[in-house]
């Protein structure tokens, strides 16, 4: 079943449960909002072009040719070394469920804008068949 509301983002309601039981404090302000005015869709009706938690996405840095590849995790997970950035990082959680073509903006920690264009995703839980991660 898709609950519509007034956001931009689709998320996953397991998504939406897991993320709602963060302290709410750690939550990027921009996140927060928006979880509030999220489409909720069951896991197994998300579309395989929405960045999920534990998706590996491709992005195309504004301005630049710059792509980067990553891997959207829980803060637990995290580890920008392997290529697992958190949800709760500025680019993860401008992320977390965009559509393929879509551009996502934040700012970074120095108050630099940032964006960049979601190029691709590389693998989906959901699209695999992974409705429990």
């Amino acid at each position: 079943m898709h609950k519509t509301l007034s956001g931009q983002r689709l998320l996953t309601e397991l998504d939406f449960t897991r993320l709602s039981k963060l302290n709410r404090g750690q939550l990027p302000e921009d996140l927060a909002e928006d979880l509030n005015s999220a489409d909720l869709v069951v896991s197994q009706d998300i579309a395989p072009d929405i960045v999920t938690m534990n998706s590996q996405v491709e992005i195309v840095h504004d301005g630049s040719a710059l792509r980067q590849k990553f891997t959207l995790c829980y803060p637990a997970n995290a580890d920008a070394g392997r290529g697992l950035i958190s949800v709760l990082s500025p680019v993860g959680a401008a992320l977390l469920g965009r559509r393929v073509g879509d551009t996502a903006c934040w700012t970074m920690p120095q108050g630099e804008a940032r964006s960049a264009k979601v190029a691709a995703i590389l693998f989906q839980p959901e699209a695999s068949g992974d409705y429990t991660t």
